[in-house]
């Protein structure tokens, strides 16, 4: 078994190589300590600790960008960390900022993709020239894709009434379906959630469909045996709500309460953050049915 650091050596490690103008020698010769820091960070079963160390990581790796702004692993790096905090930590309590993070970590992502991802920006592109860029878009390209699409389609399910959001919700369920192509277990089936999370928000007229959501979230949830828990409560959240059922509301909950939350040592963060979401979720029962 390997031997990681602590964080907070890897944090301390990164601030002195900031002050001492190290950072581009650093990362060529040290190319893990970016996936290292994101990783301590994700594995922390502290939620507290987890919430109040980030920004300053954020910032860290920011400061890592000025020196190597061109550096996918930092680039990739940010887009995880501003998604991460954004859904664990502000989506429920202050939507705005959470928006805006998510804004950001797309702009990270997409920039790690290259010139596909400068281009799927573009307010001008339709559905089918992104198909074509989304096309050109490999396994080698997994990661960056991976957190642009999360980080694109969150942003989106916090503004729905906003028309350049739904302006915009083709190409990004596109690049959930390029996810699906490339590699649908990435981070225990995500991008099924992220499926099955669109396509019951959506009504029938404009591309809903209750019955292949259910199909997604099923996957999701065979994929990661249920410990995963961002499935069961976006199961719950999007499908059972959508669909009115009640019990598989409940079951879907009670039974990720029931889950440790380190089952998944490397979400282990995503997963106690996920249990306070079920619970909230359970106290909301009778606003939710009727």
């Amino acid at each position: 078994m390997s031997y990681q650091l602590p964080h907070r050596f890897f944090v301390i490690i990164v601030a002195t190589l900031l002050a001492q103008g190290c950072v581009g020698l650093a990362l060529q010769t040290t190319p893990t300590l970016i996936p290292h820091l994101t990783q301590a960070v994700f594995e922390e079963c502290d939620m507290e600790l987890a919430r109040a160390s980030m920004p300053a990581d954020l910032k860290l790796m920011e400061g890592l960008l000025k020196s190597a702004p061109k550096n996918t692993q930092v680039l990739t790096a940010l887009s995880m960390g501003f998604t991460g905090y954004g859904l664990l930590f502000l989506e429920d309590d202050d939507p705005e900022r959470a928006s805006s993070f998510y804004a950001r970590a797309k702009a990270y992502a997409m920039e790690a993709l290259g010139d596909e991802g400068r281009k799927l920006q573009e307010a001008t592109l339709n559905l089918e020239e992104a198909k074509v860029l989304l096309r050109g878009l490999g396994r080698e390209d997994l990661e960056p894709l991976f957190w642009a699409t999360l980080a694109w389609n969150s942003w989106i399910n916090l503004n729905l009434d906003n028309p350049s959001a739904l302006a915009r919700m083709g190409v990004a369920q596109a690049c959930i379906e390029r996810l699906l192509e490339i590699e649908p277990s990435f981070l225990y089936g995500t991008a099924h959630v992220l499926m099955g999370t669109i396509l019951a928000a959506k009504p029938a007229i404009l591309g809903g469909d209750e019955a292949a959501a259910k199909a997604h979230f099923d996957k999701a949830m065979e994929i990661s045996k249920g410990a995963f828990l961002l499935t069961p409560c976006y199961y719950a959240r999007y499908y059972a709500v959508k669909a009115q059922d009640k019990d598989l509301f409940a079951r879907l909950l009670d039974e990720a309460l029931a889950r440790p939350s380190d089952e998944l040592r490397d979400v282990c963060l995503l997963n106690t953050v996920m249990k306070e979401k079920a619970r909230a979720l359970l106290g909301r029962m009778d606003e939710l049915f009727y």
